[in-house]
């Protein structure tokens, strides 16, 4: 199975996909600040830094989690508990953006998310709980000569 190319492409692009993500907050926040935006009453520097604060956030969370993909991948082992746990609300949230860029931005944006999803999930399934078992059709050395294989 191709489970160690599939885990270091889903790494390169959430390695990717980390800086873009904190320089199209940036670029919102720029727009606020210009602008002297704000929701509902308040302070527009408040909504720069909040704006700044989920950027570099976001961009450290991708970043974790592309090293939890690349760790596996170059290992050849499925991460722990806890970096699965990374993953899957890193493919809940790309899922979820996916979503909404369809009506915000279009269907190259859509394309993207989906496909970074995918890789997501395909990393966790091909590391999945089985995967670091031993082949089916590998002979069974606990087995005596001539034994019929198991069902």
């Amino acid at each position: 199975m191709a489970r160690r190319p599939i885990a270091l492409v889903t790494a390169g692009v959430l390695f990717l996909e980390a800086p873009a993500i904190v320089g199209l907050n940036a670029v919102m926040a720029r727009f606020v600040e210009a602008q002297s935006m704000s929701l509902d009453g308040l302070d527009p520097d408040h909504m720069v830094t909040g704006t700044w604060v989920l950027g570099i956030v976001s961009g450290l969370l991708l970043a974790l989690c592309a090293t939890v993909a690349l760790i596996a991948g170059i290992r050849d082992k499925r991460p722990g508990r806890a970096g699965r746990a990374l993953l899957i609300g890193c493919a809940v949230v790309h899922g979820l953006l996916g979503a909404v860029t369809v009506g915000l931005i279009g269907w190259g944006a859509f394309a993207f998310m989906t496909v970074v999803l995918g890789l997501i999930v395909l990393t966790l399934v091909a590391y999945g709980k089985g995967a670091d078992a031993p082949e089916a059709d590998a002979p069974d050395a606990d087995a005596p000569e001539g034994a019929p294989a198991p069902a």
